[in-house]
């Protein structure tokens, strides 16, 4: 099955039709899907774009017809849109639904009437296609916030700082701007073990094969002893709080907390 997102913009051609009658050209998206567990495979070129759009200074003029329609109408619902299908939820439906509610502004002279348009479909959250693709898209960035401070990372044998991790949604091309200002000069790599994927201290997000993932195996042992005497001595027996500590750290993801 298909399950792309030049498929996904393809789609909100339906009943959208402008005067110049622009197609939806070839992004460098391509992307196969279980659907039995929803498990994408992803290719490099679909990577590449996403890696892109969370660099700054994107540039929206590789993207044509319904897409840099729905960009210019409202980055924000765009944005949304990202998110949600970064969430690898199944909720294609919903997503496509949203965007061609965004898109039917687009006939709207009037700039005020039109951003005011948008900003009452992207806020109604009685719609269950908004509320969908809301919810999807704040689960994601969610998650990022929280790998901004649960990734824990170890030196290998080559001096590159690696972290380990499976988290819920498509997220490594979100946490590059992050961890490229944190570490500075300083190489360093996040592995997604769940998708086979490795985000790099270049920037670049790439599909791990076996000799890779034999080399990023981080000298882990003597950090993570040493980090565990840090968090002991730091740790205040007397303000141990088990509840809150699951719901800042959720039980899925101790598997990479030394601490934990």
């Amino acid at each position: 099955m298909k399950d792309n997102l030049n498929k996904l913009f393809s789609s909100l051609l339906e009943n959208h039709v402008k005067e110049n009658n622009s197609l939806f050209s070839d992004i460098p998206f391509e992307m196969t899907s279980d659907i039995s567990c929803y498990q994408r495979l992803y290719e490099q070129a679909d990577i590449d774009f996403i890696t892109s759009y969370f660099t700054r200074g994107f540039n929206v003029s590789i993207l044509t017809g319904p897409a840099r329609d729905l960009i210019e109408l409202s980055f924000y619902a765009f944005d949304l849109l990202l998110h949600a299908w970064l969430s690898e939820l199944p909720v294609e439906r919903e997503i496509t639904a949203f965007g061609k509610n965004i898109l039917s502004a687009v006939n709207i002279n009037n700039l005020k009437q039109r951003n005011q348009t948008i900003e009452k479909i992207i806020n109604d959250r009685i719609n269950k296609d908004t509320l969908a693709v809301l919810n999807a898209s704040q689960k994601v960035n969610h998650e990022v916030h929280r790998m901004m401070g649960l990734l824990r990372f170890s030196p290998n044998k080559e001096g590159v700082f690696i972290a380990k991790c499976e988290p819920d949604h498509f997220i490594l091309p979100a946490l590059k701007e992050f961890f490229s200002l944190r570490f500075g000069k300083t190489a360093w790599s996040i592995i997604d073990e769940k998708r086979q994927l490795c985000l790099a201290s270049n920037g670049q997000v790439k599909i791990m094969n076996n000799n890779f993932t034999k080399t990023a195996s981080a000298k882990s042992d003597d950090w993570e002893e040493l980090w565990k005497h840090y968090h002991k001595t730091i740790n205040n027996e007397d303000r141990n709080n088990p509840d809150l500590q699951r719901q800042f750290m959720p039980k899925r993801y101790w598997k990479y907390l030394p601490e934990v």
